[in-house]
């Protein structure tokens, strides 16, 4: 009935368009943004889901079957921006791991699955995979990065390359949120242990942002970029 596009143009005055195959739903959804005097920012079509141009869209929710969910997935994943967020009601996305996911006890709730719902957070994640190079001369010189990516999940290899007292470097998290990525490093350059935190923007073959240095007696917070290898 497109209570979600009206609420998100009423509360924040976003502009949103839903689709539906059955016309029926589309009139009614169409009525109920005139009546909410929201009708110049909500609109409705009747149009197939798999024919519905997502580019350049910001949030996409969905109440789908969990075969329709995975169907959709490439689609998500091809055509929405990084950093754009995906919310879906009761069934998640088979192979993508979810960001965040809250749960509400419904005792009225008879369709899905019954007496609760579930909503699922994603945020489309950026193309962090490869060599990344970091020239660190406060921190032993150049470091590279290797990172390997399912989704978000990254396995990430750091190590300092040349620094008579580099070598690898033990990575103790790893996060990509939408374009946002951290790490958190602990190892010895030059003879000496520093615990380091990275975080930066993945965007255009580069990450750019802050890292915090510390080597327990004191830190310091710098900025840093790197450069993705060809």
């Amino acid at each position: 009935d497109g209570r979600i596009v009206i609420e998100a143009a009423k509360r924040f005055g976003a502009r949103g368009l839903g689709v539906d195959i059955d016309p029926r739903l589309v009139e009614l959804a169409t009525e109920n943004a005139k009546r909410a005097g929201v009708e110049s920012l909500a609109r409705f079509e009747v149009r197939d889901l798999f024919e519905t141009d997502l580019r350049g869209v910001n949030v996409v929710t969905m109440y789908l079957l969990p075969e329709v969910n995975l169907q959709l997935l490439p689609r998500l994943i091809d055509q929405l921006k990084p950093g754009a967020r995906i919310v879906s009601h009761d069934y998640d996305l088979g192979p993508w791991p979810f960001d965040e996911m809250i749960e509400l006890a419904l005792a009225e709730k008879m369709v899905g699955p019954l007496g609760h719902s579930r909503v699922f957070l994603w945020l489309v994640p950026a193309d962090a995979r490869g060599r990344w190079i970091a020239e660190l001369p406060e921190l032993g010189g150049r470091w590279q990065f290797d990172i390997a990516q399912k989704f978000q999940i990254l396995d990430v290899e750091a190590r300092v390359v040349n620094s008579a007292g580099g070598g690898n470097m033990a990575v103790r998290g790893a996060r990509l949120r939408g374009e946002e990525l951290r790490l958190a490093i602990t190892g010895v350059v030059g003879g000496k242990g520093y615990n380091t935190f990275f975080a930066g923007k993945v965007a255009d073959g580069r990450i750019e942002g802050s890292l915090r240095i510390s080597d327990g007696e004191d830190s310091k917070t710098i900025p840093w970029k790197a450069t993705r290898q060809p």
